[in-house]
């Protein structure tokens, strides 16, 4: 396959998936600079292993590389900080009340949902936005993870119970939704939570 062909390929797959594998790094990093770092990083090594995709679901064949990237990253990065959130078994809500400049910015529900993900552990956040943000199946995500489906299915209840637990940890200050969805500025933070 010609140097041409091969990039206009990767092209017409890879792209595509662009925004889904931000919200993906994004969510994992917390931090914009290094999810755009990570998602540049993953796409590179895509690109390299391209001629060894076979067909089949191209998204989910990205994504698989854009959370090993960022869990390589996080690792170098930040390896403390990961190393207490896979420890975390339980989700303790802040104890410290928000201020008042930060209980204005707390009324918009996109920023609400943002803090409560970004206190779930990683694996939790991950379902959450594979599943609610970009909409992917339980076999898409088994197959990104590495995870059984029915480990994938009980993830993500425990990750939608503790994401309910700490909005609600945030409903004392009035800024939770009691809608089933909560929308923010953008799609990129537009979670569906179910109350079943």
């Amino acid at each position: 396959m010609s140097e041409h062909n091969r990039t206009g390929n990767f092209e017409q797959e890879a792209l595509p998936h662009l925004d889904a594998a931000y919200s993906l790094a994004r969510g994992l990093t917390r931090n914009e600079q290094d999810a755009e770092d990570v998602v540049q990083e993953a796409y590179l090594r895509a690109f390299r292993f391209f001629s060894g995709f076979r067909g089949g679901d191209a998204r989910a064949w990205l994504m698989r590389i854009v959370r090993n990237t960022c869990y390589t990253w996080l690792h170098v990065n930040r390896p403390l900080q990961v190393a207490k959130e896979f420890e975390e078994n339980v989700f303790h809500p802040d104890s410290c009340a928000p201020n008042p400049e930060e209980a204005v910015l707390q009324n918009d529900n996109g920023i609400l949902l943002r803090k409560a993900l970004e206190k779930l552990p990683p694996n939790f956040r991950e379902v959450l936005i594979l599943r609610e943000l970009q909409g992917m199946s339980y076999k898409e995500i088994s197959d990104i993870t590495g995870m059984p489906t029915g480990t994938v299915m009980s993830s993500l209840s425990r990750a939608r119970g503790r994401l309910r637990q700490a909005l609600s940890g945030h409903k004392s200050g009035g800024t939770a939704s009691s809608s089933p969805r909560i929308e923010g500025a953008n799609t990129n933070e537009c979670m569906r939570v179910d109350h079943r």
